[in-house]
């Protein structure tokens, strides 16, 4: 079994570390054993792992655990892109969460990375056509997370959502790569005509707490969104906007914000 298990890890490090880390929670904390081993060491790979905690966590009396976990499993076999995704996932949190210490607590305890699971194999569904069946994950991780992703929605890879309170992202929303965002951020629409009509967040970008980003617009790669601002238009590309309605304030005062999680505006001017 070790000798497998150091295999795996040479080929899925983060699974292996994961695994690692979760024998060291064990023996810091003999109480969490029984959770820690049904939800990690139990299972042989990083997508078995996944499919049991989404299908703890979705599972209802409508619909049992078993039946939501073999639906995960299909997912995952299937498109194999969803695991990738996923250690993405785990890794932008690591290294953008300071309150992440180990690659073990978004798998076993943050419902933003949970959230976005679950928001992975509602999307996988979508696109089969399945389209009833992916309204119910919505619904459910609505419920369980306050996570409430559109399952049309378009999200990338290393997204990090922190606290992840009272997210919403709309069914025509676009979410880039390496995208970092905080609780009570909406990405929606404006009307009710039934087209294209919610934002488009390119990647790396920061959006602070409590932002609302409405309509059919673009936000710029590598910019930056205060909390608390409303934005009604298209923000440019490494800039930092603020306000209610959101105007430029500067630029984005880094690279990558979303990577920096820098959320305080040092007067940077902008153009400058």
């Amino acid at each position: 079994m070790a000798e497998t298990r150091a295999k795996l890890a040479e080929v899925d490090p983060v699974w292996g570390r994961i695994t690692r880390e979760a024998r060291e929670a064990v023996a810091e904390e003999p109480l969490l054993g029984g959770m820690v081993h049904y939800s990690v060491l139990h299972h042989p790979s990083l997508a078995r792992a996944l499919s049991y905690r989404i299908s703890l966590k979705l599972s209802n009396g409508e619909m049992s655990e078993q039946i939501v976990r073999e639906i995960c499993d299909q997912a995952f076999e299937a498109a194999p892109d969803l695991v990738h995704a996923a250690r993405a996932d785990i890794v932008g949190t690591f290294e953008r969460d300071p309150a992440c210490h180990r690659y073990l607590q978004p798998l076993l305890f943050f419902k933003g990375f949970q959230a976005v699971q679950a928001y992975r194999i509602a999307n996988w569904l979508w696109t089969e056509g399945r389209r009833d069946l992916a309204y119910f994950f919505q619904m459910r991780s609505s419920e369980e997370f306050g996570v409430d992703i559109h399952p049309a929605a378009r999200i990338g890879r290393g997204i990090m959502i922190d606290h992840a309170h009272s997210i919403v992202i709309g069914e025509t929303a676009v979410v880039g790569d390496n995208v970092s965002m905080l609780h009570s951020v909406t990405l929606g629409g404006t009307g009710k005509e039934d087209s294209d009509r919610h934002p488009k967040i390119h990647d790396n970008v920061l959006i602070g707490a409590g932002a609302k980003v409405l309509g059919n617009i673009v936000i710029g790669h590598c910019s930056r969104i205060a909390a608390g601002s409303v934005v009604l238009k298209d923000v440019p590309p490494c800039t930092t906007v603020a306000g209610v309605p959101a105007k430029i304030v500067g630029e984005a005062g880094c690279d990558q914000p979303a990577m920096e999680m820098d959320q305080v505006f040092k007067g940077e001017t902008f153009g400058m």
